[in-house]
């Protein structure tokens, strides 16, 4: 079960090869996140040296009003890869026109792992294929659920 999704991102992105990752939290944001307090939107995973990082995440704080000032809900957060992952996507992500996409946040046992993506964009007209897609399976359901 995702604690938090990026849901534009399958509908953005065609998917070629998915990961996992741990992630690097404070305390106070592990407890944000298993209660649903934040946001993969308009995030991404950068791929410097030999490390990875989640950028553009935003996690609010889990008790406002008791978190420090210096808090910052959207900094930089590194990923926990091993070698022969961050090999293979230091050479990826500099394939032209591929981007790393964070697709969901979830517990697996007691720990929390980002699912991430290498990805291409898509134009517009394969996002008009797929909405075409997916009105005509519905109407197949139905129509189906009918008989």
């Amino acid at each position: 079960m995702a604690l938090i999704e990026n849901k534009r991102a399958r509908f953005d992105f065609d998917i070629l090869k998915e990961f996992e990752a741990g992630i690097e939290l404070l305390g106070n944001e592990v407890k944000a996140l298993r209660d649903k307090r934040g946001s993969l939107a308009g995030a991404r995973v950068l791929v410097r040296g030999s490390e990875a990082y989640l950028v553009g995440a935003t996690i609010q704080p889990y008790q406002p009003g008791n978190t420090d000032d210096s808090y910052d809900p959207e900094r930089v957060r590194r990923l926990l890869l091993t070698k022969k992952e961050l090999d293979e996507l230091a050479g990826a992500d500099v394939a032209k026109g591929l981007t790393l996409v964070p697709i969901s946040l979830y517990n697996k046992k007691r720990r929390l792992k980002l699912l991430f993506a290498l990805a291409r964009g898509k134009k517009g007209r394969d996002k008009r294929q797929d909405i075409k897609e997916r009105e005509t399976n519905i109407a197949i359901e139905r129509a189906l659920k009918r008989r």
